[in-house]
């Protein structure tokens, strides 16, 4: 199983951002996807989770209502899971990773199985 994170770039306040999480590998809805997110000098934290199937989704206090994550599982397109960032702040500044765990969601990174290489999120005008 890989991970790979994309869509991470510079954007001002207010602002809207799409970050991709591509899983390569088996078994796809096999995995709960989770993002997390490292600031400067901060511990990972946790963003937003999506159950396997996608009919539930969590996420963290500081993103309900501004984020949105979302999965595909449809046979034959790219197994992918989305996270939609609207409204970004200076405080969503990150490294952002997404991560992939056997059955079930958790809000601790240290329980997820597999990691993509992050992608940095910069919010500033």
């Amino acid at each position: 199983v890989q991970l790979q994170a994309s869509g991470g770039g510079l954007v001002q306040p207010g602002a809207s951002l799409r970050l991709s999480c591509e899983f390569s590998g088996r078994d796809f809805p096999g995995y709960a996807v989770g993002w997390f997110r490292q600031g400067p000098s901060k511990e990972r934290e946790f963003v937003a989770a999506i159950n396997r199937v996608g009919d539930a989704t969590y996420y963290a206090d500081s993103v309900k209502g501004r984020f949105t994550i979302s999965r595909d599982n449809t046979e034959n397109t790219k197994n992918t899971a989305i996270l939609q960032m609207n409204t970004v702040k200076p405080e969503d500044t990150a490294v952002y990773y997404c991560g992939a765990r056997s059955y079930s969601y958790s809000r601790n990174w240290y329980e997820y199985d597999y990691w993509g290489r992050g992608t940095l999120v910069t919010v500033s005008s």
